[in-house]
């Protein structure tokens, strides 16, 4: 079974850090695209950031200078280090994967994980 496993959310104050895993479970990430995408409350989902098959980075809404993406060698793990979180960076982040060119649209994407909870308040 083919499954994508998100990791590494938590409470964390104003200007703190954390880093998100996403974990490939019976495939690899090698040739994929993963995105990284958020949802607060009563809002529509939306991208944060993208790492491309080649290795190339992508940042939207408000991460760039503050999140960087990468993934490990070994194409297993893919990572979102968050720095100066800020009170609106609170929501569910997911990580998804696709045979496609990175982008912030939600559509398109082969597979989805459960997301995991980031809160950033004091």
């Amino acid at each position: 079974q083919v499954q994508l496993v998100e990791s590494g959310g938590g409470l964390v104050q104003p200007g703190g850090s954390l880093r998100l895993s996403c974990v490939a479970r019976g495939f690899t990430l090698e040739y994929y695209a993963i995105g990284w995408f958020r949802q607060a409350p009563g809002k529509e989902r939306e991208g944060v950031s993208c790492i491309s098959s080649s290795d190339v980075g992508e940042y939207y809404s408000d991460s760039l200078g503050r999140f960087t993406v990468s993934r490990d060698n070994a194409n297993t793990t893919a990572f979102l280090q968050m720095n100066s979180l800020k009170p609106e960076d609170t929501a569910v982040y997911y990580c998804a994967v696709g045979r496609r060119p990175c982008e912030p649209d939600t559509r398109g994407w082969g597979l989805w994980g459960q997301g995991t909870q980031v809160t950033v308040s004091s």
